[in-house]
């Protein structure tokens, strides 16, 4: 089953505690409750920094394992009920800073009797940090909306569109059978296109639409246009945002292939390095022409969708070489289930 936007990282109650952007979250939330508090805690501005550096040493180890175990017991905690998760996550962290508590206590000198003062305070931090992670996916809910809008409007130009079917009606009378399995082409194209893109997609399906949509600008194109796909360790089952490569192409082929008078080569190479998924496109490119108008939309169109479906674990980026356009995107490797 394909994975929502609506239960990513970026947008439910529940953090995803294995997302970089919520630990880094984290992370700045918690030092900036243990700064705030040493400031509080010194008579005077000089030795804020001292009472500081006490407080991380207190803080620091718990909330590094805190986010451990947190990690290790995420996929149990997103099957629960939202409150019971709460619940869990609160009693987790209360076990953990009554373990870390005995086991510290004689090496940071902290006494016994004020456990019951660390308590109140994890637990009045868990609820807070919670409580921001829910408002903040309440917040995003209007994002995911404009979302999709703008996932459904990234739709194939309309010089696309009447080009592929006057390519088709030429081969109405000669060729009628390939101008069928064209217009089945066309026709799933756009199926695609309207479909519900919330939900993350098996690459492979985003592969088999990239395919009919260049074998569609091969009728017009011909020998000009060429296709190296360099798959062979791309994992099938890694889930995507859909429509994330076939804008893509659609930009390599009219803005790299369309200007030029002699055949180019658009590579596609996809793979999995580090648990993470691995895109990289590249097509031919020239300095001079008006061909590079509108090419930032589509790049940026999907980098805000890459953006809502992992946060900052993903990233797109561009790199002008000699003759050459490239675009790399990096995601996690999530699996379908």
């Amino acid at each position: 089953m394909a994975r929502s936007i609506n239960h990513i990282a970026n947008t439910g109650p529940l953090p995803d505690f294995r997302n970089f952007g919520i630990l880094l979250r984290i992370v700045l939330i918690v030092n900036g409750i243990a700064l705030l508090a040493a400031l509080l805690q010194v008579p005077t501005v000089r030795e804020w920094p001292a009472q500081f550096t006490e407080n991380a040493a207190l803080v620091e180890p718990l909330l590094i394992l805190s986010l451990l175990v947190l990690a290790a017991v995420g996929d149990v905690l997103r099957r629960l009920p939202y409150v019971v998760a709460i619940l869990a996550i609160v009693a987790i962290e209360l076990a953990l800073t009554i373990a870390l508590h005995f086991a510290t206590s004689g090496l940071f000198f902290v006494e016994v009797h004020s456990l019951p003062r660390w308590l109140f305070i994890v637990a009045l931090s868990t609820g807070m940090l919670l409580g921001y992670f829910d408002l903040r996916g309440r917040a995003l809910s209007p994002a995911l909306a404009e979302a999709r809008l703008q996932a459904l409007q990234a739709r194939i130009r309309p010089h696309f569109l009447f080009n592929s079917i006057n390519a088709v009606l030429s081969l109405v009378r000669q060729e009628p059978r390939r101008a069928e399995a064209a217009l089945e082409d066309l026709a799933g194209l756009f199926r695609a296109l309207m479909a519900d893109n919330r939900k993350l997609t098996p690459i492979s399906q985003e592969i088999e639409l990239c395919r009919q949509y260049l074998e569609l600008e091969q009728l017009r194109l011909g020998e000009r246009l060429q296709v190296e796909w360099q798959i062979e360790m791309m994992p099938p089952d890694a889930l995507v945002p859909p429509l994330a490569l076939q804008p893509l192409l659609e930009n390599a082929v009219y803005h790299g292939i369309e200007p030029a008078e002699t055949p180019g080569m658009v590579s596609i190479n996809i793979h999995v390095a580090h648990d993470r998924l691995h895109v990289m496109l590249r097509n031919p490119y020239r300095l001079d022409g008006d061909h590079h108008v509108g090419n930032k939309m589509a790049l940026a169109n999907i980098r805000e969708r890459l953006q809502l479906h992992f946060d900052v674990a993903a990233e797109l980026t561009t790199q002008i070489g000699e003759n050459t356009f490239e675009v790399r995107m990096v995601m996690p490797y999530l699996k379908a289930q």
